[in-house]
């Protein structure tokens, strides 16, 4: 049974985080997910891979047929490795690369070691994100700014670009969030890549359609994982989520279910949509 969420106590770590630190445990899906085939035979690139809702991704793509490679920063090496068990748990193979994704290079080489390792890749999941809570404008430091355009809006556009060719009839998933639609000051420059994110979607929707690619977005609203209390003040990371209308934050497969459906042929006739899993909040 998932733990409750609906009372997360204060606490903060070393950023980037771990998922064993996390109090209480978040949802992965581990025992959770039931797989029901709609990936099978399926080859997915999930970037931000190591844990959360990457992590969650990974575990039911896995789960529902699916090999998976993963990337993720150096930092994260230990729960990357982690997830990589969970999966071949699963009896899928797995492989993950650890690689800062902030410029054209390394997403063009982490592009080329996922078509190595899985013969081609049919979705991709540009989940990786940064983010650092400020209280105002002036604290916000200018190299924090670039860094986080860099990983939320470039990264993603420069790998989908590497795999334009091997997404013809596949699909792109992008991780937004409900901060593109109601946007928290503390975090601003966060809020703005996630509505870059949103208007990309849309237009590559429209560029690669002809291609029979799909690309959607999914923005999640407050989800239990280590970006929380290793980004935020311990302040804000007591009670995290309760003034959502469902009075909680979300576990991570609780958003893994929506980047199922996206990636499966049960979505063969949506694209250029963002679909929020947001505990109630709106996302228009």
């Amino acid at each position: 049974m998932a733990a409750d969420l609906s009372k997360i106590p204060s606490q903060q770590q070393e950023w980037p985080g771990r998922t064993a630190e996390l109090d209480p445990q978040p949802d992965h899906g581990e025992t959770s997910w039931v797989g029901r085939g709609r990936l099978t035979g399926k080859r997915a690139l999930i970037t931000g891979g190591d844990s959360g809702i990457g992590r969650a991704v990974a575990v039911a793509f896995a789960k529902e047929g699916a090999d998976v490679v993963i990337a993720h920063l150096p930092e994260e090496e230990d729960d990357a490795r982690e997830t990589l068990e969970l999966v071949r748990a699963q009896g899928r193979r797995a492989e993950a690369v650890a690689s800062d994704l902030r410029d054209a290079r390394a997403n063009q080489e982490l592009a080329s070691k996922a078509v190595e390792f899985l013969g081609g890749v049919d979705t991709l999941v540009c989940n990786a994100a940064y983010q650092m809570a400020h209280d105002e404008i002036d604290e916000f430091p200018d190299q924090q700014v670039v860094r986080t355009f860099e990983t939320n809006v470039f990264g993603p556009f420069w790998l989908i670009k590497a795999l334009e060719d091997h997404l013809k009839g596949g699909s792109v998933t992008i991780t937004t969030s409900v901060q593109a639609f109601s946007p928290s000051e503390q975090l601003l420059d966060y809020a703005a890549t996630k509505a870059a994110l949103n208007n990309l979607a849309v237009n590559l929707a429209a560029e690669l359609g002809a291609q029979g690619t799909r690309v959607n977005a999914v923005a999640p609203g407050p989800i239990w994982t280590p970006l929380i209390p290793a980004t935020m003040p311990p302040e804000k990371v007591e009670g995290f989520g309760a003034d959502t209308p469902l009075g909680r934050a979300g576990h991570p497969i609780e958003v893994a279910a929506a980047f199922v459906f996206l990636a499966s042929d049960e979505a063969s006739y949506v694209s250029g949509t963002v679909l929020g899993v947001t505990g109630g909040k709106p996302i228009f």
